[in-house]
Parts: structure tokens; C-alpha cells; sequence
């Protein structure tokens, strides 16, 4: 019995220092190239940056942070009231996706990001809360913050 259960600890110790030696990327929030918040569930990521003008800005960015040409990608935004979403489209701009419509009146609504990498891939979807409000401790937009201020509050 105390052999066995030996065994598991040893084996589960192989596996926790096994994976640790191929995690070798940073889980430290950051802001894509021009501030906006970095969707990081697709390859190229997404940054998602809205304007002073409140249009939405898309540009895909290499694990560098580096600026990516958009080839076959693409977003679909849906944000605002629930009984009455905003649906964003996007026009190719230079380097970006620029969205057709504004962002609605107000500082916050509930955001749903769908992005595709190709036709034929499955879509991938990221839910947010779209704060247009500056962050008190860092230069960025609540919805892009990368200070973890808040999460005394989680602990």
C-alpha cells in the first residue's frame, strides 16, 4: 500500500517537472502594439483596440507583439444591450480590419469577439466586458489593463 502510493507521488512529480520544463512562455498580461486589449486564443493573437473616433480596430500580431498582415481572417463583433446588440463589421484597412460601425454610447458593454483564421476553421469566440474607462494605475483603457489592480479583491 505505502508502495503504491509512493509510485504515484514519484510519478506524479515526473509529470508536474516535465510540463513545467515545456511551459516556457509568459503568462504576464500585456497590450498589443497600439494598446488595445491582446486576444490570445487564436494564432496570429488579435489585438482589439478601440479608437477616439469609437471604431474598432483589429490587427493580428506574432508572438513577438509584431504587426501581421490580415490574409483570410476574419471578425464579427456583437456588443451592447442584449436586447438590442450591436453588430460590428470589418472593412480590410492597411494592416488592420477597421470596423464599419461605432462602438454604442457609453463606457461599458458586454463584448463578444468571434474570430475565424480561415473559411474552413472553426470559429473562436472571446467574451469581454468592454470598459472604455482609463485605467487609474496603468496608460490603458480598462478593457486592455494589464496592472492586475482588482485582484487584491479576488484573494
Amino acid at each position: 500500500m505505502k508502495l503504491t502510493a509512493l509510485l504515484f507521488t514519484l510519478l506524479g512529480i515526473a509529470t508536474l517537472s516535465s510540463a513545467e520544463e515545456k511551459h516556457n512562455h509568459d503568462h504576464a498580461a500585456k497590450a498589443g502594439p497600439t494598446g488595445g486589449r491582446l486576444i490570445t486564443a487564436v494564432e496570429p493573437h488579435v489585438e482589439f483596440f478601440v479608437t477616439k473616433a469609437k471604431k474598432v480596430e483589429i490587427r493580428f500580431v506574432d508572438d513577438d507583439n509584431k504587426v501581421v498582415l490580415p490574409v483570410d481572417q476574419t471578425v464579427k463583433v456583437t456588443l451592447g444591450d442584449r436586447s438590442k446588440p450591436t453588430k460590428l463589421t470589418f472593412t480590410k484597412d492597411g494592416d488592420k480590419l477597421v470596423s464599419d460601425q461605432t462602438v454604442p454610447e457609453g463606457n461599458e458593454h458586454p463584448t463578444v469577439v468571434q474570430i475565424k483564421t480561415d473559411a474552413k476553421a472553426k470559429s473562436i469566440t472571446e467574451k469581454f466586458n468592454l470598459n472604455l474607462s482609463k485605467c487609474p494605475t496603468c496608460e490603458f483603457a480598462e478593457y486592455a489593463c494589464i496592472c492586475e489592480h482588482g485582484e487584491e479583491e479576488k484573494n
